[in-house]
């Protein structure tokens, strides 16, 4: 694999369908324009989201909301782990699939919800893809097949429920904002509920305004940079 190839490879771990999108998707549509490689892997199909739909049928559909909402944004490739929504725990067999996953895919980049998210499931997710990283890095743990130890380069946490305190990075989205409430609105069953579009719009803003002369920023939270040069934007 070329330098290339390596650099321009995205992972996102996202709790539940639409995560993705509110977190940090006007970054993985600058990703998309640059010519990178992005895939979507969700813990969850978000089948505890509602209280009048049962739970095989809501999964499904948001499924169908998720891999819609990826494709307005340019993201062909998605992955549904199909893990219980609202219980899940850090355990052996979560750990295993993850480090797996981070070793076949083999990513530069990884996007996960930032560490004092307030939502169970968010931090769970959180505290499962840090460690599988950590464990997909080192000469350990043959039980998780995909390949040789891979060391991921940046990671950063992104903001969904609970604002970063301390953001530690400002993404200047503007010229994908329209793209990136598209895609949202593609979740239409979670917006019947909540408006999470004029939410996130709200805060894009307000992260702009406070860190930036752009009209639209995504914050992260850097949890992981390799060295000085590489660039927290798309490049």
């Amino acid at each position: 694999m070329n330098h290339n190839s390596i650099i321009n490879r995205i992972v996102v771990f996202a709790p539940h369908p639409d995560d993705d999108i509110l977190g940090c998707g006007g970054s993985l549509a600058g990703h998309i324009e640059k010519g990178h490689i992005v895939k979507i892997v969700y813990l969850t199909s978000g089948e505890s989201g509602s209280i009048e739909i049962g739970k095989a049928a809501l999964g499904g559909l948001r499924e169908v909301e998720a891999r819609s909402a990826a494709r307005i944004l340019g993201v062909e490739q998605t992955d549904f782990l199909r893990w219980p929504d609202g219980y899940l725990t850090v355990q052996r067999e979560y750990l295993r699939q993850l480090t797996s996953l981070i070793r076949a895919e083999k990513p530069h980049r990884v996007y996960l919800p930032h560490s004092q998210d307030a939502v169970s499931d968010h931090l769970v997710t959180h505290q499962l893809v840090m460690e599988a990283i950590r464990r997909a890095a080192g000469p350990w743990y043959q039980e998780c097949p995909g390949g040789e130890p891979w060391t991921v380069a940046t990671v950063l946490g992104y903001e969904v429920w609970t604002p970063i305190a301390a953001p530690g990075i400002a993404i200047d989205i503007s010229a994908f904002m329209d793209r990136k409430l598209a895609a949202l609105r593609e979740h239409q069953s979670q917006l019947i509920g909540y408006a999470y579009d004029e939410a996130i719009t709200g805060l894009n803003r307000y992260r702009a305004v406070m860190n930036s002369r752009c009209q639209y920023c995504e914050c992260f939270q850097l949890l992981k940079i390799t060295s000085l040069m590489d660039q927290p934007a798309y490049d």
